[in-house]
């Protein structure tokens, strides 16, 4: 017997699925991070969440041993390898390693912009900018200083701060190899 989303209208096969994806509509999010108590619809998305407090990696690259937290990962990381591109998009066969990749660059044909800002109401075509736009609203800085606690609203200034700390330089000069 099908299962039907009355929000979404969205079908499902199995009653746990259904049960899982209401969930989206409903706020509900009964599975809690031991560690941060941040809350969740599945278990197994807990489960993922907590590797990260963790720093469990059980899903290794068959390649070059490269460890993962997330069977996904890993599977996307061995395409490094394999040069396999299974993802063609629709409007002109490009071909992707990732299905979001590719799903975001077919953005680029359409013109969607599906991820609205909370705030003031700006669409985009990637979730991630839109997160990162909202902060701009919100002031939230996630992104801590391992060595001084300094926030940032963005992981990458964070990375190249903390290496005024380290004295870390990753870049070379192309003439002078400095």
């Amino acid at each position: 017997m099908a299962h039907e989303c009355e929000h979404c209208g969205k079908f499902f096969n199995k009653l746990s699925a259904f049960k899982q994806h209401e969930r989206i509509h409903t706020g509900e999010k009964p599975y809690n991070c031991r560690h941060c108590k941040k809350g969740f619809i599945s278990s197994s998305g807990c489960k993922k969440h907590e590797r990260t407090h963790t720093g469990e990696k059980p899903y290794t690259c068959k390649y070059c041993n490269k460890c993962f937290s997330q069977l996904g990962n890993c599977k996307q990381h061995e395409r490094t390898h394999t040069g396999e591109k299974p993802y063609t998009c629709k409007h002109c066969n490009k071909c992707f390693n990732q299905l979001g990749a590719c799903k975001q660059h077919e953005r680029s044909h359409t013109g969607e912009k599906p991820y609205k800002c909370r705030h003031c109401k700006k669409c985009f075509s990637v979730s991630s900018n839109c997160k990162r736009h909202e902060r701009t609203h919100t002031g939230e800085k996630p992104y801590k200083c391992r060595h001084c606690k300094k926030c940032f609203s963005r992981l990458g200034h964070c990375k190249i701060h903390e290496r005024t700390h380290t004295g870390e330089k990753p870049y070379k000069c192309r003439h002078c190899k400095k």
